[in-house]
C-alpha cells in the first residue's frame, strides 16, 4: 500500500506498534508468539506448571517487558491473561526501548503520535461523502510524517556542485508576543528570528546527512527573509533560461504564486475557526 514509501529501522520498529503508541499496528510475530502461546494454553487449562514449552514461553515473555509486568507460570494458570493485555504490555517496552533510545527530535515526535487521540485517524472507515479519506499521495505523506523526522520539507537534488539541499518552510506571524516588541521597529525581524530557530533545530541534522539547509520563512502577511529572496532569485534565473522568459517575470511570478497560496491557507484557516451563524 505504501510501496514508494523508504523506511529506516526506527521507522519499522514503530510501525510494529499500535496506534496507542503511534505505531501502524503491523504487530510482529515475532515479538508476540510467546504472549499468543501463553494464552493459548492458559486459557485452554492445557498450561500445567511443569509443561517445559509454556515455561519457556513465559520466560521469553519476561526478556519482552517492564519488570514490573513479568509474569510467572503459577499466576497465568491461576487467573490467565488476555492477549490484549499482555500485546500491550509487550508494546509498552517496545515503545520505551525506543524512546530512550531516541534524538530529542525524535522523543518529541513519539511522544506527540502517542498521545491520546493522536493517530486516531488511523482507524477512521474511508467516506468521501463524510470527507473522511485521504488520497493515496496525502495517505503515504501522513505516513512518512508519522513515522519520520523531518529535518526539512522539500528536496532538491544537485542544487550546489552536486550537492543536495532541502528546502524548509516555516510561517511565522510579526504579532506573536515573543518578536513584537523587535518587528514593531524593524520590517522582517519575524522570518530572521524563525531562521534563527530553524538553523538552530534543524542544521545540524542536515549537516549530519551531507545537505545544503535553505531556511524559507514568510511572515502571514508575505513577507519573506532574506534567504528566500536569494533562493528565488537563483530559482528564477534557472527557469529564466529553461523558459526563455525575461528573469524580472519569473521573479515575479514565483512571488505571485507563493503568496497566493500562502493568503489562500490563511484565509481558509480564518475562516474555518470562526462559528457559523446561529
Amino acid at each position: 500500500m505504501c510501496t514508494a514509501i523508504n523506511v529506516t529501522d526506527d521507522a519499522w520498529s514503530q510501525a510494529f506498534l499500535g496506534p496507542k503508541f503511534g505505531g501502524l499496528g503491523l504487530h510482529s510475530l515475532s515479538h508476540h508468539a510467546a504472549a499468543a502461546f501463553i494464552v493459548s494454553l492458559s486459557f485452554s487449562g492445557l498450561g500445567s506448571a511443569d509443561n517445559i514449552h509454556l515455561q519457556q514461553a513465559v520466560a521469553v515473555f519476561n526478556t519482552q517487558v517492564s519488570l514490573s509486568n513479568t509474569i510467572s507460570v503459577n499466576s497465568v494458570q491461576d487467573s490467565p491473561i488476555p492477549q490484549k493485555v499482555l500485546s500491550g504490555m509487550i508494546q509498552a517496552q517496545h515503545f520505551h526501548i525506543l524512546l530512550e533510545s531516541s534524538s530529542p527530535a525524535n522523543r518529541a515526535r513519539l511522544l506527540s503520535v502517542a498521545a491520546p487521540h493522536a493517530s486516531s485517524w488511523l482507524s477512521v472507515v474511508p467516506s468521501r461523502g463524510l470527507g473522511l479519506h485521504l488520497e493515496l499521495n496525502e495517505y503515504q505523506m501522513a505516513i512518512r510524517d508519522l513515522a519520520h523526522t523531518r529535518p526539512a520539507d522539500i528536496p532538491i537534488a544537485g542544487w550546489d556542485r552536486g550537492k543536495p539541499a532541502v528546502l524548509d518552510l516555516t510561517i511565522t506571524s510579526p504579532l506573536c508576543s515573543a518578536i513584537l516588541s523587535e518587528s514593531c521597529h524593524q520590517a522582517g525581524a519575524a522570518t530572521l528570528a524563525a531562521e534563527a530557530r530553524k538553523l538552530h533545530s534543524n542544521g545540524p541534522k542536515c549537516q549530519e546527512l551531507g545537505w545544503s539547509c535553505i531556511l524559507l520563512a514568510v511572515e502571514t502577511y508575505g513577507d519573506w527573509g532574506k534567504e528566500a529572496h536569494d533562493t528565488f532569485s537563483r530559482l528564477a534565473s534557472y527557469l529564466a533560461i529553461h523558459q526563455s522568459s525575461p528573469k524580472l517575470a519569473v521573479v515575479a511570478e514565483i512571488y505571485d504564486r507563493l503568496n497566493i497560496a500562502l493568503v489562500r491557507c490563511i484565509a481558509r484557516a480564518i475562516l474555518a475557526r470562526e462559528l457559523p451563524p446561529s
